[in-house]
């Protein structure tokens, strides 16, 4: 499964906690936005549960985006930084 992860958590700490798990199923773009790529389903329970034991529901967010197969095909960027999609750049060392 695709998934776009999204948060906004006030507290550093917990903070620098929710991104230090999620370096760990996905790739960061964006400050507060990660695509984690071909998740099962057990990965993603077991990241939700990791990211939602660090929020304080009453001041945090978290927002999770299933991407289904035909959509992933639809996702579309434009500016810095590769997009989910994106493949790493093949060089050529002569």
């Amino acid at each position: 499964m695709h998934v776009v992860i999204a948060f906004d958590v006030s507290d550093n700490r917990a903070r620098y906690r929710v991104v230090r798990v999620l370096k760990g199923y996905a790739r960061r773009v964006q400050k507060s936005v990660f695509e984690a790529v071909d998740l099962d389903r057990a990965s993603y329970l077991r990241m939700r549960s990791l990211v939602e034991v660090h929020i304080d529901p009453s001041t945090d967010s978290v927002r999770y985006y299933r991407l289904c197969g035909s959509c992933v095909e639809r996702v579309e960027h434009y500016g810095v930084g590769p997009g989910v999609l994106d493949g790493p750049e093949i060089c050529e060392v002569v």
